[in-house]
């Protein structure tokens, strides 16, 4: 019974460290650096490019990218007096606690917009400074592209 007991848990610890080996190759080749082959298979899923002297990007996806990630938009609406309102969903914080929007300007096409919170009714973000109404805005992926943009994965 013992012996029986034994060879169980050595092939467990078999069967765990094995796992252990192939997720840590898996994570290794995930952060792996594109080779040639690797980009002839095809474009980038996101291209960011500066604007200008600010800290601004333009990202630029694949269509692939954006059904993936499952990117979402609204229009900012009007809010009461010269303000705005977007989805609460909309509102990325930084690390400094500035927040943003990413405005989607054309198909594909998304830049990071400061704004100023005034005030946050619900799910409704009601904003003193921030994109003019009818700007499209990102309220499903706004995190996946802010680390697009800033290159969290590596």
């Amino acid at each position: 019974m013992n012996e029986n007991r034994s060879r169980i848990q050595r092939g467990v610890a078999g069967i765990l460290a094995a796992l252990a080996l192939a997720g840590g190759a898996l994570t290794l080749t995930g952060c792996a650096e594109v080779t040639a082959a690797d980009a002839a298979a095809g474009p980038e899923p996101a291209v960011k490019e500066e604007i200008g002297d600010t800290d601004l990007s333009t990202l630029t996806l694949t269509p692939e990218a954006v059904e993936r990630l499952g990117l979402t938009t609204v229009e900012v609406e009007a809010g009461d007096g010269d303000g705005v309102t977007v989805p609460y969903a909309a509102v990325i914080y930084d690390h400094d606690g500035d927040t943003w929007v990413y405005t989607n300007p054309e198909p594909e096409v998304f830049v990071r917009a400061a704004i100023v919170v005034d005030r946050i009714d619900g799910d409704t973000a009601h904003l003193s400074e921030g994109p003019e109404p009818g700007t499209s805005v990102v309220t499903l992926g706004a995190a996946e592209l802010y680390g697009a943009e800033f290159d969290t994965a590596h």
